[in-house]
């Protein structure tokens, strides 16, 4: 099954309901999506202080999150794909990384332009996760969290996730962002019943 055609039943399933005629759409980004991804996905996790939304962490990083070569990277990753939300007027909204690990499905750069915070777009982002961790014959995702950041923490547990007490050393070198203090990444999984 492409990643493309999942993409399309994943929109489907989750991007309807109960939206209007003009619904906002769940897709595959492509690397022609590269510049408007990076802009998103750095406001989000280090947004300028008028436009902080919940999930911004530059209190433990300075430094962009991601670059075009970051987000061209992840898109070659084999197994690998980036779910895109466009608003019902074009507007790129949100996305998120998923790669399938053998039975695992790796979900990572969740991310959501800050003007639409608690809009329900990462719960549909996790919502699309599940459905295609399921196409894919998944037994569960998995995730890492900077260990600091514990409203995130809350947040992915109130969806299912639980912390598996494994901890994992925060990347290496400026390739994500310049750490303030000494960081780590809890690692958090949820099972997907088929």
């Amino acid at each position: 099954m492409s990643s493309t055609g999942s993409a399309s039943s994943l929109n489907n399933a989750s991007a309807s309901g109960s939206q209007s005629s003009a619904s906002p759409i769940i897709s595959s980004a492509t690397p022609a999506d590269i510049a408007a991804l990076v802009p998103l996905v750095n406001r989000a996790y280090r947004g300028e202080a008028g436009e902080q939304g919940w999930t911004n962490e530059s209190h433990l990083l300075s430094g962009a999150r991601t670059t075009a070569a970051g987000i061209e990277e992840l898109l070659q990753n084999p197994g690998a794909l980036i779910l895109k939300y466009t608003g019902s007027d074009g507007t790129l909204l949100g996305c998120v990384y998923l790669q399938t690990q053998e039975e695992r499905l790796y979900l990572g750069l969740l991310s959501v332009l800050p003007s639409h915070q608690n809009a329900g777009i990462g719960k549909q982002f996790l919502a699309a996760a599940d459905d295609y961790a399921r196409q894919h014959r998944c037994t569960h995702i998995h995730i890492t969290v900077i260990s600091a950041r514990t409203e995130l923490l809350t947040w992915y547990e109130r969806h299912g996730y639980r912390r598996t007490g494994e901890i994992e050393p925060f990347h290496a070198g400026e390739k994500f962002g310049i750490q303030k203090q000494k960081l780590e990444l809890a690692v958090l999984e949820k099972p997907i019943p088929a």
